[in-house]
């Protein structure tokens, strides 16, 4: 008998994004995969060809729904040092109101970098590039209208706003308080002027 697929992929994909956001890869094992979804370990294994495959689509599905979603509603403000401003508040509230505190799940992902999958660094290389391209073209686009400083390069502040980015993420999962949160991104916002 031929084998019956009795769920919806994209329902396990959901699941299974929040027990890896909260546990990690490697803290995740097929048996909390099948607990929390409520599929048999064959049906897992028919659909997605394993926990590896399983972990790429749901970190696929948190940068598509997370970080592209915000960077596309930010870059759409008329305002390029506005837009970054929002971008470190967002990153701020975002890790102050999860209660699990789970920081980001690509900023995870790249703390156990080595241990994933070439497929899973791809994702993200590629959005770290994305954000630093982003912040790029705001600080760029506000120097052309005057509203950041034609001293503050584009490329060099790109890279240390992805730091602080990082660091808010890394340390907003319980390190540090809000105080020190909000401090460290208006020191982001200091680099732009």
């Amino acid at each position: 008998m031929p084998w019956e697929k009795t769920f919806e992929e994209s329902d396990v994909i959901e699941k299974t994004m929040a027990l890896f956001w909260e546990k990690g890869y490697a803290a995740t094992s097929i048996s909390d995969i099948t607990a929390a979804t409520g599929i048999k370990r064959g049906s897992l294994y028919n659909a997605f060809h394993g926990k590896e495959d399983l972990f790429l689509q749901a970190l696929l599905k948190y940068d598509n729904e997370r970080r592209r979603k915000m960077l596309r509603q930010l870059e759409s403000l008329d305002d390029p040092r506005e837009a970054i401003y929002r971008f470190f508040d967002r990153i701020v509230e975002t890790s102050l109101s999860d209660p699990h505190r789970r920081g980001c799940m690509l900023v995870n992902t790249s703390l156990d970098y080595a241990q994933h999958t070439e497929a899973a660094r791809e994702v993200v290389t590629a959005a770290f590039k994305e954000l630093t391209d982003f912040f790029e073209r705001l600080i760029a686009r506000g120097q052309t209208r005057g509203d950041i400083p034609k001293t503050v390069d584009p490329v060099a502040t790109a890279n240390a706003l992805l730091s602080f980015l990082v660091g808010i993420r890394v340390l907003g999962r319980g390190v540090v308080e809000q105080a020190a949160l909000e401090q460290m991104a208006d020191s982001a916002k200091c680099l732009i002027g």
